[in-house]
């Protein structure tokens, strides 16, 4: 998933419909800066929204997660009409065809959430039945007042399989500056695309954060944060 392409194309929907940002995010129900973010690839909506915004905007979700828009190319006059959908539906049997032999399922998804109760996450998993991609953002600690300011936070993202620990990524904070866990899960994100594992192989809890923060003192405070999805993928 390219965040750039996909927040030039929820501008390109906005614009073209003469909203503004503010408008946009209230019918989406969040904030005008977030959709600043993901018009500017900082950040992509959750999966949720992305099927919202493509069904609202009659987009295929697919081309939506590529970057792209399938321009509509119908014309007013009727002969014009005619000839492209002749055209149209000899392009669509022979791509037809074309899938049943060779297509790999389409991308189906699951969310991400977290079963910490000091943690929230907003994540989700997008596959079919040959790979997956990992999307983690939003993440939020709500287990106290950490005011503590670290000299070196670190997010990795695990995933165990068989007992054995794999560290998929990681997001690293250590610059001059201290900066709060607040400050810095702001500002965390993960984004695996083309992951070979499918999600079948995926359990409860095999996904997990190890979050480690240290102060000028050099005390380590860890934390660790099991994922979960909202649904078997074999539902």
């Amino acid at each position: 998933m390219n965040q750039e392409k996909i927040g030039q194309i929820i501008k390109e929907i906005r614009t073209k419909n003469n909203l503004t940002q503010t408008e946009f995010a209230t019918k989406y129900g969040v904030t005008y800066q977030a959709v600043s973010k993901w018009e500017n690839g900082k950040n992509i909506p959750d999966i949720t929204l992305i099927k919202q915004i493509s069904k609202d905007f009659n987009i295929n979700i697919d081309d939506f997660l590529n970057g792209k828009i399938t321009p509509n190319n119908k014309k007013n006059h009727i002969k014009k009409i005619a000839l492209i959908l002749i055209i149209t539906i000899i392009i669509l049997l022979s791509v037809i065809i074309i899938l049943l032999l060779t297509h790999e399922k389409d991308f189906e998804f699951k969310t991400l959430t977290s079963n910490c109760n000091e943690f929230t996450i907003s994540g989700s998993i997008a596959y079919n039945t040959k790979k997956s991609s990992i999307y983690i953002s939003e993440i939020d600690y709500c287990g106290g007042n950490d005011n503590t300011n670290y000299k070196k936070v670190e997010c990795n993202l695990y995933e165990t399989n068989n007992n054995i620990e794999n560290k998929i990524s990681s997001y690293i904070y250590e610059e001059d500056t201290t900066i709060t866990l607040e400050e810095f899960l702001k500002k965390v994100e993960f984004n695996i695309d083309n992951y070979a594992r499918t999600c079948k192989e995926y359990s409860n809890n095999s996904l997990y954060l190890i979050i480690n923060a240290t102060d000028k003192n050099n005390k380590i405070t860890s934390y660790k944060v099991p994922l979960s999805l909202d649904k078997s993928c074999t539902e």
